[in-house]
């Protein structure tokens, strides 16, 4: 796929090539030393997060609390992988099909590159009526960001950590 290129599958649920070269939501800390310490931060915590499993009695946590930790980590190292690799190993996806291992090389090098997302669940479109201050008259879309797996294992697997489990984390 090129970069904005999409397949409807159902009105809710699209498969839309995008790439993100920050973190959730598209933000960023802002040109190629913010990228270097985001994807540096990233494998600080994740490091720190195997670290810290090894060192604890993983036997005292239910299983169910030990897969939210493995999908959280799962979901952290996948982002990571993409941030250090894919833009060594394709070239820019821009009004073209990306290569894999291209002769020239890839569009960046490693620790810059970017995280794909593809999953979109625009849900409802609807526009806000007028009279709402500041967003009246604007159109509205909810489920908005397009996100990966990777991005769902995290969420999913800290949701559930605090929503079910809080009380076995102590």
């Amino acid at each position: 796929m090129f970069l904005g290129q999409y397949f409807e599958i159902f009105d809710w649920f699209i498969i839309y090539f995008t790439e993100n070269n920050g973190m959730a939501f598209g933000l960023e800390l802002g040109g190629e030393l913010g990228k270097l310490i985001l994807t540096l931060t990233r494998i600080f915590i994740v490091v720190l997060a195997v670290r810290y499993l090894f060192k604890i009695n993983l036997s005292k946590y239910k299983r169910p609390v030990l897969v939210c930790f493995g999908l959280i980590l799962g979901g952290a190292i996948g982002n990571i992988i993409d941030c250090l690799f894919y833009g060594v190993v394709f070239n820019d996806s821009y009004n073209n099909i990306a290569s894999f291992f291209p002769e020239d090389g890839g569009y960046s090098s490693m620790f810059f590159g970017k995280v794909v997302d593809m999953l979109y669940f625009p849900f409802f479109s609807t526009e806000i009526p007028s009279w709402v201050p500041y967003f009246g008259g604007n159109n509205f879309t909810f489920f908005k960001p397009v996100f990966n797996f990777a991005d769902s294992c995290i969420s999913v697997g800290a949701i559930s950590l605090i929503l079910f489990f809080r009380k076995d984390l102590n």
